[in-house]
Formats: structure tokens, C-alpha cells, sequence
């Protein structure tokens, strides 16, 4: 009966590859035959509703296991189980246009005050900028609403700088694990999605909500809310990643996992530091 319905299937001529195959799928560059179902109305719909709302199957899945089970993904895709998943670049890029087009919380972005006042280089930033006002006489309040503005859209386009800054600490960790330098780029760059999706697009969700209660209830939701307590959630939900990406990804168990989790997050931190202070250079000479 098999053989049959195998029979029955049409002969066809890749329109991408020019390969001979029988079925609907070639099996050489995986191109589908174009059916004239999929030129009505309802299929275009139903492919316009995948691409602006991802409602697709697969990307909730990747996003889920991502959540659930941190660094399934890079073990599954860096063994060559791909198929089922959506990429993880193609992941973080669907992510980092949400977090490019709205107003999410700003994760990997800080403004000109952070810069010159909170982080391990603000001296530096801070003669900068001095330098800079003197040389053009702008007020620095002028010049910090200039600067954040510019920040806050390079932020956005530069995470994928501090993927490469976060892949090297990892490398450096698990290096007895003799992997390849991409496989621990394969986690940093779950690590992005992760925290972009937990730590800015959750995390401006719950605000949201938040603001919107306590708006009805006409409390003073910001006493609630301080650079303490976002750091704690950074700290906290990061741990769990790297915790679990430990487990899953590197094969690391009992007390290696905990020394390495740790190790880990001051690496993650140095990372961002990094990141943080090439955000800054770019800005302060692009502006």
C-alpha cells in the first residue's frame, strides 16, 4: 500500500536546483512545489498572520525550550538536529526586531548618567564628555538627551557584538569540554534570546501591568521599582540559565555546576561591561 502511494506521487523538476524528484518536497534543497492552493487568498493570509504575529508552531516551541530547558537548543542544533526547531540566530533576530520596533524595556542599552557615573569605565566616559561640551559649548543636558537617543537605537543594533563578547568567558570555562569556539556561541546567543525575552519583553509586559494597577488603584508604583530590584531579576534569572545551560548543554554536574554557574555570571557581567563600554565609544563618536 506504501509502495503504492509512493508510486502515485508525481515526478517532479526542482525549479531552485534543476534535481529530478518524486513528491512535493526536493530532496536535495528541500524546495516545495508550488501548488495552486497556495496562491489563494487564504494561504497568503495565513503566511502574512505567521510573519507579523509568529504564530507558528515551531517558533512558540524553540521559544518554550529556550524558557524551559536552557541550552537544549544548543546541544540539539551544535549536534545537528536542526529540522524541528527555528534557528537560533533566526530566533534572536525575530526577538530583537520586537525589541527593535517597541517600547521594551531597555536591557542592553544605558544611558549617558549610568555611563559616567555607575560603570567600571565612567571616569572615562566622564572626561569624555567634558571634553566634548567644551570643545562645542552644548549644554549637558542638551547633549544627554542627544546622546540617549542615539544609545538607545545603537543598543539595539549592536547586541549581537556582545553575543561574540559573551561566547568568549563560556569558552574559556568549559574549555576542558575541548568544544568548538561557535558551539559556545550557539549558547551566547541563546543566552540572548533568553534574556531578551524574559528580561526586556516579559519584564516590560509585567511593568506594564503593574503601572496599569497601581494607575487604577492611584498608588506610587516607582517606589516599588528600583535599579536594585532589576538588577536581582538580571542576577537571579540568569543564574537559572546558566544553571540549566550547564546541565544540559556542557554536561556539568554537583559541585562543577555551581563553581561554573558562578564563574559564569562574572563572566556574563565582564561581558556586559564590555559591551556596555563599546555602546558608549560608538555612540560618543557616531554622534
Amino acid at each position: 500500500m506504501k509502495l503504492m502511494s509512493e508510486r502515485s506521487l508525481p515526478e517532479q523538476d526542482c525549479r531552485s536546483c534543476g534535481n529530478h524528484f518524486v513528491g512535493f518536497y526536493c530532496n536535495v534543497c528541500g524546495e516545495k512545489v508550488l501548488l495552486p492552493e497556495d496562491k489563494k487568498l487564504k494561504s497568503f493570509l495565513s503566511t502574512i498572520l505567521v510573519a507579523v504575529t509568529f504564530a507558528d508552531s515551531k517558533f512558540a516551541k524553540t521559544l518554550w525550550l529556550v524558557i524551559r530547558k536552557p541550552g537544549i537548543l544548543s546541544r540539539d542544533y551544535s549536534q545537528g538536529i536542526r529540522v524541528k526547531y527555528v534557528k537560533p540566530l533566526q530566533l534572536f533576530f525575530i526577538l530583537n526586531l520586537v525589541y527593535f520596533l517597541f517600547p521594551v524595556f531597555q536591557l542592553f542599552n544605558s544611558s549617558l548618567y549610568t555611563q559616567i557615573t555607575m560603570l567600571p569605565h565612567s571616569d572615562l566616559a566622564k572626561s569624555l564628555v567634558a571634553q566634548e561640551l567644551k570643545a562645542s559649548g552644548i549644554s549637558f543636558k542638551a547633549y544627554a538627551l542627544l546622546y540617549d537617543s542615539k544609545s538607545q537605537s545603537l543598543a539595539k543594533l549592536l547586541i549581537v557584538v556582545f553575543i561574540l563578547f559573551a561566547s568568549v568567558p563560556l569558552s574559556v570555562i568549559f574549555r576542558k569540554k575541548r568544544m568548538f569556539f561557535s558551539d559556545h556561541s550557539a549558547l551566547a546567543v541563546e543566552l540572548a534570546v533568553f534574556n531578551l525575552a524574559i528580561n526586556a519583553i516579559a519584564l516590560s509586559a509585567c511593568m506594564w501591568c503593574l503601572n496599569l494597577l497601581f494607575t487604577i488603584t492611584e498608588s506610587n508604583w516607582n517606589i516599588y521599582l528600583n535599579e536594585w530590584l532589576i538588577s536581582m531579576v538580571f542576577i537571579s534569572t540568569n543564574i537559572y540559565f546558566l544553571a540549566k545551560a550547564g546541565r544540559n548543554f556542557y554536561n556539568t554536574r554537583g559541585l562543577n555546576l555551581s563553581v561554573q554557574t558562578i564563574a559564569g555570571l562574572a563572566g556574563l557581567y565582564l561581558s556586559l561591561e564590555v559591551y556596555r563600554l563599546f555602546l558608549f565609544l560608538v555612540t560618543f563618536y557616531t554622534l
